[in-house]
């Protein structure tokens, strides 16, 4: 009776440590997914190609976003932004296409990297801007590529730039719809 008994709670154990097993699988491909990208969107009451120069405009953009930008801001350039007392990072200006999207890469959670962000783990900083009618358009901006980060990385960066996004795209529509 024992025999019988140990047989038929084998195959339980082992299902059971399999559904056990998928299931962990699932939630951290389901974690992966959901801490890979960042979007937000929101609606500025201004024309998009004010909105485009407020993000691509390096005389602009640091009028909302970094402190300072030293270097040339243009796509295939690797320009730092200056944050202050936060630190100083090196982004790789990925696209640029008037007045619609631009794009860049940084390293996410490293407030004061400065070298060859290509060579090192990184994010994509997507801007999209699409008109509405004559006076507004919309803004998607999403960043993208943290579950290529290295794990320790990957929590702080998420968090600490998912919050940062809300502080700086509430300062982007201030300045698009204050600053003309």
């Amino acid at each position: 009776m024992p025999v019988i008994a140990t047989n038929i709670m084998q195959p339980t154990g082992c299902i059971m440590l399999v559904s056990m097993l998928h299931w962990r699988l699932a939630i951290a491909a389901l974690e992966t997914v959901m801490h890979n990208t960042i979007q937000r969107e929101l609606t500025i009451n201004a024309p998009q190609s004010r909105v485009y120069a407020a993000i691509a405009d390096p005389d602009q953009v640091v009028r909302w976003f970094p402190e300072t930008l030293e270097g040339c801001y243009a796509v295939g350039e690797q320009p730092v932004f200056g944050f202050g007392e936060h630190g100083r990072s090196q982004i790789f200006v990925a696209a640029a296409r008037p007045d619609d999207y631009f794009a860049y890469r940084w390293v996410p959670g490293a407030n004061h990297f400065l070298g060859d962000v290509l060579s090192v783990p990184n994010t994509l900083v997507e801007f999209h801007i699409v008109p509405l009618d004559a006076g507004s358009c919309r803004v998607t901006l999403t960043e993208s590529g943290f579950a290529d980060l290295p794990a320790e990385m990957l929590a702080l960066a998420y968090t600490q730039n998912s919050k940062g996004w809300d502080f700086m795209l509430e300062r982007l529509l201030i300045f698009c719809t204050q600053a003309r």
